[in-house]
């Protein structure tokens, strides 16, 4: 469906979590999500890294399958994590909800969230 740019001519991406960039087909249909925490639907926050990377792809999850789409849809995340010590366990559960698709990404540690969260993130996706 998009198309992997991974230029020979430059460094290989850091991870195998991302490409550098996807190319998406003429006449997709395109969704932004804005930026999701680990809030419930109760609007309580979950506690901890983990708990709340899992609320947060729940969220993303919901609000793709409204648009008629799945992660595989994902193009770019830019991805907000308070304190570099939490990426991992904020990867690991990326890893398990994007099942091996590869979106183009940015992730940037920060000194703080909205509310004390620990993790904020927003995307795009698209479907042709």
């Amino acid at each position: 469906m998009f198309k992997a740019i991974d230029p020979d001519d430059i460094h290989e991406p850091i991870s195998e979590i991302y490409h550098h960039g996807l190319e998406i087909p003429a006449g997709a249909r395109l969704l932004f999500v804005s930026g999701q925490v680990g809030m419930a639907k109760d609007g309580s926050k979950r506690d901890g890294i983990e708990a709340q990377s899992e609320q947060l792809w729940t969220n993303i999850t919901a609000i793709l399958h409204d648009a008629g789409m799945t992660v595989e849809n994902i193009v770019k995340i830019n991805t907000y994590i308070v304190g570099m010590e939490n990426f991992p366990a904020f990867s690991e559960v990326r890893k398990r909800f994007l099942n091996g698709h590869r979106p183009a990404a940015l992730g940037v540690s920060v000194a703080g969230l909205w509310d004390g969260y620990l993790v904020e993130m927003d995307l795009i996706a698209a479907a042709v």
